[in-house]
This record gives C-alpha cells, sequence and structure tokens, in this order.
C-alpha cells in the first residue's frame, strides 16, 4: 500500500509537482530535485500528530470504521482525478527564491498531506502497527521511498523530455494508478465495515 500510494502522490497532479516541474524548467534539475524532498521535512510532524490523535481512538472501532470509510472516499477522489488527467501544464514564471524552501512551504500549506494522513495513513499504520513495528516502517518507508523518487525522476525526465509529462505515457501511468487507488479505496471500505461491525 505505502509504494501504491508514494507513487500517486510522487506523480499525481498538484502545488508540490508543479513546483518540482517549474523549478526544473527555470533553473535545473537539482531544483526540481530539492523540491521533491520538502515532504521529508514537513510530514513528520504531521504523521507524530495523527497517528497520535487516532491512536487515542484505537479501542472504539466505530470512529476508527468511520475514519477508514472517509479515508476509502478520498482515495475514491484522487483516484476520479487521476483518471481524468490530460497532462500537466509547462507554463512557468521567471522569479526564483530558495527551491526546498519554497517547496516546504508550499507542501506545508497544502491541505492534501493533513487529508491523507488522517484519513488514509494514519489508520494504515495504527493498523499495521497491531502485528509489530516492521509494517508501519514498511509503509512509511515505501510511501516515501516511491514519493520522493518519483517526484525526482520526474524532474529528470522533465529536464530532458519535457513532453513527457503532457504525452501519452504518462496519462497511460495516472490511469493505472487511478485504478489501483480504486482498489485500495475498496480495502478501506472493508475495514471501515468490519470495525463497524456491519461486515
Amino acid at each position: 500500500m505505502g509504494i501504491v500510494l508514494g507513487l500517486y502522490a510522487g506523480i499525481a497532479p498538484g502545488p508540490l509537482l508543479a513546483l518540482t516541474i517549474s523549478e526544473t524548467l527555470r533553473h535545473d534539475m537539482t531544483a526540481g530535485m530539492k523540491v521533491a524532498l520538502a515532504p521529508i521535512v514537513t510530514d513528520l510532524p504531521i504523521i507524530i500528530l495523527t497517528v497520535f490523535v487516532l491512536s487515542r481512538f484505537s479501542g472504539f472501532h466505530g470512529v476508527l470504521g468511520v475514519i477508514s470509510l472517509g479515508g476509502g472516499c478520498f482515495l475514491l477522489y484522487l483516484a476520479y482525478g487521476c483518471l481524468r488527467t490530460r497532462g500537466l501544464d509547462m507554463d512557468v514564471g521567471r522569479e526564483r527564491t530558495g527551491p526546498l524552501a519554497k517547496g516546504i512551504l508550499v507542501n506545508a500549506l497544502s491541505p492534501h498531506p493533513y487529508l491523507f494522513w488522517f484519513s488514509v495513513g494514519a489508520p494504515i499504520i495504527i493498523q499495521a502497527g497491531q502485528q509489530g513495528l516492521a509494517g508501519p516502517l514498511a509503509f512509511v518507508g515505501g510511501f516515501y521511498v516511491l514519493l520522493v523518487g518519483s517526484k525526482i525522476t520526474l524532474a529528470a525526465l522533465t529536464g530532458r523530455f519535457k513532453s513527457f509529462l503532457s504525452g501519452r505515457a504518462y496519462r497511460f501511468i495516472m490511469r493505472l494508478l487511478g485504478v489501483m487507488l480504486v482498489v485500495l479505496a475498496a480495502a478501506l471500505f472493508r475495514e471501515g465495515l468490519r470495525l463497524l461491525e456491519i461486515l
């Protein structure tokens, strides 16, 4: 799950990906790669906070069930966006500020990390943690390797092949990810219904 969700977060259109691409086009691949590292800095406090808050409700299966159903709805919303993707707008301006600082600011002010970790990521970590520490570490590790790695890869591709992000290959990958997100949403719905004792 961490790999699929990380890949989605890495290549789906959004403020951080747009900034990664624009910094690459304005300056160079290194600037884009610096932006790609921003989630490593900004997400740790969000993960700690959401896991702490939701773990207080670990005995309340009804609350976790509702959150899982909400997470499933959020993943369906993301899947819908993937399936409708046509490509990315490659038109950028000319201003320059520090790329990593700009990436941290954009990611910290975006609602997506907060929504994702509260409704999807933290519940998965809590559930995996019931089996030991290896599950949560594998999920978070897989998520960030793919999140940061795919953004760095896109920065490299943008530097060499600008047409990739508006071409068929990108659209195909996004549609495939959309289908995978639907499958993950179904898993969260199933878990939510189980926690609510409907299944």
